[in-house]
């Protein structure tokens, strides 16, 4: 069908909240792994992500902050970037950006149009409709391909690797940050089914960067990337990171990898963000060396210093000192649980944590209770929801063995509430935290910020 048959056929959007709306409503149709229906959708569109450059970054955690190093870096290396991550903190559109600015909601509601009638069609086939996720996939890559044309686009995976939607395209690069316990449900529950999953992104000829850290997980890395006939560069073979200093400023680590050495200064906290931030450096490194990505050192280490990601163990007040940290995993709350005691083992901390339904917040709870004193649960403002009640009863079970003798817990399900107890609770010397799903970290962060247009998403 031609483009203008299928124009005919359907409604147009009118206004961003039209077209917002639109995509949203198909997230019913839910999570359904597969390139089928992204695949007939392109080939409708003339396959647009052929004609554009990917750094397809995949991961547990990381992936985030790794593509925000990624995104910084390149940018003040004077390259024109587009960045596509998920989910989002403040608005739908932060999800597409390019040079670090969200697309314009008039560009987002002509390219919904476009895209309108050529998901329709694809309804009509025995694939069944895209999702939400891949009409969003779908638009990114429409704005990166035929608005904007970016040197290079950074490309988030949205879950898993193999079958996730944005494995569509050929990346020059691809990247994995590490393995952990997510989405168990969808990708497996062992290291090993989950990295088999991960290592989907991995494609011939294509180099491939991790910081992947199980031997289990490096081994499957190495096997694929064997096959795919895929140089591998695994953090603590091909390049080394260590951290030098850490303050409440930020850190400085040491970079060493086969084509230079240097020292880096990072604004981000924690020790896991040296790794996501070495993660970048040797992907950029590959991408000098072998691709023609001329970047000064100077423009390197201003790139690295000056990346900022929302929601990962961000500061968003001093009085009381309160912290926002997206951590909603085990190895996430381990990563948090090791930052809290490098930059502020000497304050009590007022912990307020929701999540959503997911059988792993026990092994969350092990790592991040024993440095609690105050305890707020509480529920975020989504339909997967858990119960905060539910939530106390896991605490009660742990508490004997994980939790402090005068640990007090405080059940609130009203989110705002619960924030109001949580700066009436953080006193003078305190440290006050919000932890869990990022629907919950989006939701607080827009009130503490008085963001008024906050629309807060998967």
């Amino acid at each position: 069908m031609s483009e203008n048959t299928g124009a005919a056929c359907a409604a147009p959007l009118q206004t961003y909240n039209d077209a917002v709306a639109w995509i949203n409503n198909l997230i019913p149709f839910g999570i359904r792994p597969g390139l089928s229906r992204i695949e007939l959708l392109l080939s409708k569109l003339g396959d647009p992500h052929k004609h554009l450059k990917f750094i397809h970054v995949a991961g547990t955690n990381g992936k985030g902050s790794t593509c925000a190093f990624l995104t910084s870096t390149l940018r003040q290396g004077g390259y024109d970037v587009g960045t596509f991550t998920s989910p989002y903190i403040t608005k739908f559109t932060n999800r597409f950006q390019y040079n670090e600015e969200d697309i314009p909601e008039d560009t987002l509601l002509k390219l919904a149009n476009k895209l309108k009638p050529f998901v329709e069609e694809v309804a009509a086939t025995e694939f069944g409709s895209p999702t939400m996720f891949e009409v969003a996939t779908a638009l990114a890559i429409l704005y990166y391909a035929e608005v904007c044309y970016p040197d290079v686009v950074v490309w988030e995976t949205g879950l898993g690797g193999r079958l996730d939607v944005t494995n569509v395209v050929t990346p020059v690069i691809s990247v994995i940050t590490n393995i952990g316990f997510d989405h168990t449900d969808i990708l497996g529950d062992t290291i090993e089914q989950i990295t088999s999953e991960k290592a989907g992104i991995i494609k011939p000829g294509v180099p491939v960067v991790t910081t992947v850290e199980q031997p289990e997980a490096i081994r499957i890395i190495r096997e694929t990337c064997a096959q795919k006939k895929s140089t591998l560069y695994v953090a603590g073979e091909q390049f080394t990171y260590e951290q030098l200093e850490v303050n409440k400023n930020g850190q400085r680590f040491h970079y060493n990898g086969p084509f230079r050495e240097l020292d880096v200064e990072l604004t981000m906290q924690g020790k896991h963000q040296s790794a996501n931030a070495a993660c970048a450096l040797m992907t950029l490194e590959v991408l000098r060396q072998y691709m023609a990505f001329y970047m000064e050192e100077e423009d390197l280490k201003k790139g690295f210093q000056r990346t900022f990601w929302a929601g990962r163990f961000e500061k968003v007040s001093d009085h009381p000192l309160l912290i926002l940290d997206g951590a909603h995993n085990p190895e996430g709350a381990e990563t948090l649980a090791r930052t809290i005691k490098d930059l502020y083992a000497d304050r009590k901390l007022i912990l307020m944590m929701g999540m959503l339904e997911n059988k792993h917040h026990k092994s969350y709870l092990e790592h991040i209770l024993p440095l609690v004193d105050t305890l707020i649960l509480t529920e975020p403002d989504f339909r997967r929801k858990m119960d905060a009640a539910q939530l106390k009863n896991m605490v009660e079970e742990l508490r004997p063995s994980f939790a402090k003798p005068n640990l007090d817990i405080i059940v609130e399900p009203s989110w705002k509430n619960a924030l109001s107890l949580l700066k009436l609770r953080t006193e003078a010397d305190d440290l006050g935290i919000v932890s869990g799903t990022l629907y919950l970290i989006a939701d607080v962060r827009a009130s503490l910020l008085h963001q008024t247009d906050s629309e807060k998403g998967w």
